[in-house]
């Protein structure tokens, strides 16, 4: 198995008193698989996130990445989150090179890599402008470019789309399935959108809070480019509700 998380808790002090965040998590990812985690506010879905990329050490249990225990992040690996991480005095070129800027590579082949994820992204026409004359929806494109452009093993997506608009969202969720079906990349996506979860996972894992558990893991036989008015797709939507023990409300988002 590529990240095998076994018997995982986390414990913090607040208030002078004890907040478990995750307690007892054991989940196993294949390699190249899409995974949601999916909850509530205050179910660890983050934590765990955060723990497997090696930016949080758990209190007990153990977390392994093709073998190898997780203490620190992994320069094999990126995490994207909701602002974006662009640097503003940087053209959209130069913020995809960034990542590129480690390696012993050329000018030439650094220009070359970075333009390909910015072509792969659709902004081949914006890579000579800043990040504040692109909207949200194109700076969060540029930086999963950035992120694809040095070839990572895994990404981790904190909940990427949250600050977008509905419809940008929609778009945004579009391009990371697209892109994930042509790059294979081990990723897992943390939301609390429940149909967000069904279009782009291969395996929503469901969390629940106080403290937080897997309560269950649904699987998403659906292909690629996803219908989400289907019956196959709404039934799966519809399961993920009944998980929550929630009616499932009559309109085009679905939060929890």
């Amino acid at each position: 198995m590529f990240i095998d998380i076994k018997n995982v808790s986390k414990e913090y002090l607040q208030n002078n008193s004890i907040f478990k965040a995750l307690d007892h998590v054991s989940l196993q990812i294949k390699k190249g698989e899409f995974i949601c985690l999916l909850g509530p506010s205050g179910c660890g879905k983050t934590t765990l996130l955060s723990s497997v990329a090696g930016f949080e050490k758990v209190n007990s249990g153990t977390i392994q990445i093709d073998g190898k225990q997780v203490s620190e992040p992994c320069i094999s690996n990126v995490t994207i989150f909701q602002n974006y991480g662009l640097l503003p005095w940087r053209t959209v070129q130069k913020n995809v090179e960034l990542g590129l800027e480690s390696k012993k590579l050329s000018k030439k082949e650094r220009y070359d890599i970075a333009s390909r994820y910015i072509d792969l992204v659709g902004l081949s026409k914006f890579s000579k402008s800043h990040p504040s004359q692109l909207s949200g929806g194109m700076q969060q494109r540029v930086a999963i470019a950035r992120a694809l452009a040095v070839d990572p093993e895994i990404i981790f997506m904190d909940e990427p789309f949250g600050a977008l608009d509905a419809l940008t969202r929609l778009k945004m969720q579009d391009e990371i399935s697209n892109i994930w079906e042509h790059e294979k990349k081990t990723i897992i996506f943390v939301t609390h959108d429940i149909e967000e979860a069904v279009f782009l996972a291969d395996r929503i894992v469901i969390m629940t809070p106080n403290p937080g558990k897997i309560k269950s893991i649904i699987s998403v036989p659906l292909a690629r480019n996803r219908d989400r008015t289907s019956h196959d797709f709404l039934k799966i939507r519809d399961r993920v509700f009944s998980e929550f023990n929630m009616k499932n409300p009559d309109k085009t988002e679905y939060y929890i």
